[in-house]
């Protein structure tokens, strides 16, 4: 995780012994394993886990890890990828904060005139090479800073170096509360302005490189859909023998059903087990894995967003879906319309 070379610590444990992985360290120029974070239900449930915490607003963007010594800076996506090149304004900027080397860690996106977070979709297809808008980043970490690694220490002293060296209008927005209600407000005012949610921050936690450490919550708001089932695919691995995913649509308002995309996030075997049988029964035609079917089952599905999509007919799709229910007590005609779901698109 810190030094992002498992021959060479490999090689090292095999020479030198087990005691030699404990003196893996952080390098500058060599990207880490990000800390990830685990999901809450609400906000105030994640303070009453973990009682007076940071929290912190989550950006829907692009996952970026800084590095500079001197004048040399590299930037580093979530899949440790180098993205130097599509990040010129990040580059500059990060040129411009005190010390001799540093290592932050962040979110990239697009921001509009306004101050407000533009949807992660734009922020993808717009990297900073020069022409339009360039993405900017958002610290909300620090792993190292001029010699010291700060990764072992607690994130209220980490949070302390990234005040002295960080302005404010290059931070993640946050509070620090042990105020279940005031996080529950600052969640919803999040939401209000655009944000994706919250993440909840133990003040005692280490940096956990490449682990979703219990120290660090993320809240967002589930919204749900009915949808109509328009078909579903023979499965494979485990799910062999049952129609497992999904295509889903929505109900067009001149008749008809476009469809949003596929899941089979949720299906527990009973589900699997009733829908292959039921399916079958509806089924309407063939073609390869693909078993299609009349229009007459209504699931009740969860998703996080709605984003623009050229690969489906409606222009929409949804963001990690996943199944809730079946409504045995809707209709086709009950099921939800293209335009609801596009009325989520930010």
């Amino acid at each position: 995780m810190l030094e992002g070379d498992l021959v060479a610590v490999s090689s090292r444990a095999l020479a030198e012994g087990p005691d030699a992985l404990g003196e893996a360290m952080l390098a500058v120029f060599t990207p880490v394993q990000p800390m990830l974070a685990k999901t809450a239900a609400s906000a105030g449930e994640a303070i009453g886990v973990l009682g007076e915490a940071v929290v912190e607003q989550k950006l829907d963007g692009l996952r970026v890890q800084v590095h500079r010594a001197g004048d040399r800076v590299t930037v580093f996506s979530r899949n440790l990828r180098d993205i130097t090149s599509e990040m010129a304004g990040i580059v500059a900027n990060a040129r411009t904060i005190p010390g001799d080397s540093f290592i932050l860690d962040g979110e990239a996106l697009l921001v509009a005139e306004d101050g407000s977070p533009m949807s992660f979709q734009d922020s993808m297809s717009r990297p900073d090479d020069g022409g339009g808008a360039p993405l900017r980043a958002f610290f909300f970490d620090i792993l190292h800073h001029d010699g010291v690694d700060l990764i072992d220490e607690p994130l209220a002293k980490r949070r302390e170096v990234l005040d002295r060296l960080i302005p404010t209008a290059a931070r993640v927005g946050s509070i620090v509360t042990d105020d279940s209600a005031r996080a529950e407000s600052f969640f919803d005012e999040t939401i209000d302005a655009g944000f994706e949610g919250v993440v909840v921050k133990d003040l005692a936690q280490t940096y956990e490189a490449g682990r979703r450490g219990s120290g660090w919550l993320k809240v967002k708001p589930t919204h749900t859909l009915d949808l109509i089932v328009l078909a579903a695919e023979w499965g494979s691995g485990r799910r062999e023998g049952w129609l497992s995913n999904l295509h889903l649509g929505a109900r067009h308002p001149d008749g008809g059903f476009v469809m949003l995309g596929k899941t089979f996030k949720g299906l527990t075997d009973d589900m699997l087990e009733w829908q292959t049988t039921t399916f079958l029964d509806l089924e309407d035609r063939r073609e390869g894995h693909i078993v299609y079917l009349r229009p007459e089952i209504v699931y009740e599905i969860a998703f996080d967003g709605v984003q623009r999509s050229t690969r489906y007919p409606g222009g929409v799709a949804l963001r990690f879906a996943r199944v809730k229910r079946y409504r045995d007590d809707k209709d086709p005609d009950d099921a939800d319309t293209i335009d609801a779901v596009r009325s989520y698109l930010r």
